[in-house]
């Protein structure tokens, strides 16, 4: 959270020890990479894809796309709409984008760094529908939009804002209008702009020079704002997914390119397999950003798991979807590329199951590199609905990995030997200087974890660890308060979203 602080007090004469701070904005994951193949099967799984992308091609709907191809040297086929990409393009490109490039936050204290060792969550993203214990599974709202932002804002472990639910209650074509204000007041951090055509992309910029300040010179002089833009696996992009590409990479905002790769349905049954045609498809996207503006900032995005093989339907967190996401780690780190990552579950509850299958999807995550974890909270159902009780589950879960982020300090005075020498054999550590002058600082404090013994939890309520997560992110909600923003602003905003609006807003393309 953004301050948290220990209230006990322990008795003895040793001084106070001070409160506890922590400060999760700026995240470096230390841990070792955990790699899925061998540094020589590496470059055969991306000299694999390339020989997919020139060999087979991408088919390519969008025109303005397919036109931009033709002008960089690929050979195109209007006829099919094919689109072949010779791997002297990809290097290119890949020698063009940025290996590590700044996310801008209203604030310096919100930048977010991309690439490198670098780690950055974000929430549930897209969720037609919301979830919490008081009313159970409905549409999504704009007010349910906005109280997630808020969590959002809330707490430092979350660095960068998503499309958390989708607001049922707000016709399409003026949905980006009410989403992206809510953004802009709510908070302070970059955030998420749906690619849904030409006309609501340059709605979205503008909301959001209005709100930074920006002219269009600043505005494209460092990205503060992102979308995701989804290959049609196997070896498709359409219409609006190209023109994302396209609009974003022009005005140097980031887009992260993410093949929805699921092995035995949209990609080969195989991982191996399925990695190789999540990196040409990846590519290909890379390939047409850098295209229209060398040096955009893009991100590599994996989305890689397997399918139930008795439904069809996704499934998360299982061995397969950690063994993908380190072999998209490597790939990413092959390309020089940041690389974006989820923690995602396909439990239909806050439960056990989407506890377990959130750690083993987030651990694939950060030991394979990750740089951006999307879906690091809240996701549910198979990111077909957002959970506020999951949400603060998980939250607790990314603090902790924050946690373990930072470094053992081994300084002589934290390997305590004049501490060891002063307590007796059969001794006890609780009321030393050594611990007197530490305790309130030493050890995590927990969001959503009861440590007390059997009676106490009994006596307040036996609530379980979901129960407890309920009431927090209510009491959030209820104290939060919006970062202040200029009246000026504010009625520039008004203004830009009633004018819009009276001239019938902006249609999905």
């Amino acid at each position: 959270m953004n301050r948290r602080r220990r209230s006990r007090r322990q008795p003895g004469s040793a001084p106070t020890a001070p409160a506890r701070n922590v400060d999760y904005r700026n995240l470096r994951n230390g841990l070792l990479r955990q790699p899925a193949f061998s540094e020589d099967r590496v470059e055969h799984i991306h000299e694999t894809a390339l020989r997919v992308i020139e060999e087979l091609g991408i088919k390519v709907l969008n025109a303005q796309a397919r036109d931009v191809f033709r002008q960089g040297g690929a050979e195109v086929d209007e006829s099919s709409q094919m689109v072949r990409i010779a791997p002297g393009m990809v290097a290119a490109a890949l020698a063009s984008a940025p290996s590590e490039f700044v996310l801008r936050g209203a604030e310096p204290a919100y930048d977010v760094t991309l690439g490198g060792d670098h780690v950055a969550f974000c929430c549930v993203g897209g969720a037609p529908h919301i979830t919490d214990l008081d009313r159970g599974k409905r549409p999504g709202t704009i007010e349910d939009t906005r109280n997630i932002i808020r969590l959002s804002q809330h707490f430092d472990v979350m660095h960068v804002q998503s499309p958390n639910v989708e607001p049922q209650d707000v016709p399409v074509h003026l949905r980006h209008y009410a989403t992206t204000d809510a953004q802009v007041s709510l908070s302070d951090k970059p955030h998420f702009i749906f690619a849904r055509g030409s006309a609501q992309v340059a709605d979205a910029f503008e909301m959001t020079r209005l709100a930074r300040g920006l002219d269009v010179a600043q505005f494209e002089a460092a990205a503060c704002c992102y979308t995701v833009i989804n290959t049609n696996s196997p070896r498709q992009l359409d219409v609006p997914m190209c023109q994302g590409i396209i609009d974003f990479a022009r005005a140097g905002q980031m887009a992260i390119i993410t093949p929805f790769t699921l092995a035995g349905a949209m990609a080969p049954v195989t991982m191996p397999g399925a990695l190789v045609l999540q990196h040409a498809e990846a590519l290909a996207g890379v390939t047409l950003s850098q295209l229209v503006r060398p040096g955009a900032p893009v991100m590599y995005g994996s989305f890689t798991s397997n399918v139930d093989m008795k439904s069809g339907s996704p499934a998360f967190g299982t061995p397969e979807f950690v063994q993908a996401a380190f072999g998209a780690g490597q790939l990413a780190r092959h390309v020089a590329l940041p690389w974006r990552g989820s923690a995602a579950t396909a439990s239909n509850a806050p439960d056990e199951q989407s506890v377990y299958e959130f750690l083993m999807s987030a651990w694939g995550s950060i030991l394979g590199g990750v740089n951006l974890m999307i879906h690091a909270a809240g996701w549910l159902e198979g990111g077909l609905s957002a959970s506020m009780e999951k949400y603060i589950l998980d939250v607790e879960m990314l603090q902790m990995f924050a946690e373990m982020f930072t470094p053992l300090d081994s300084s002589d005075p934290e390997l305590a030997f004049d501490a060891i020498a002063s307590v007796d054999p059969g001794g006890h550590f609780f009321g030393c200087e050594h611990t007197m002058t530490r305790y309130q600082s030493a050890f995590y404090e927990p969001l959503v974890s009861d440590w007390s013994n059997f009676g106490q939890w009994t006596e307040n309520g036996s609530l379980t660890a979901t129960q407890r997560a309920n009431g927090i992110w209510k009491r959030i909600l209820a104290e939060f308060e919006a970062p202040p923003m200029d009246p000026a602003i504010r009625e520039a905003l008004d203004d830009f979203v009633a004018r819009r609006t009276a001239e019938g807003g902006a249609p999905v393309d």
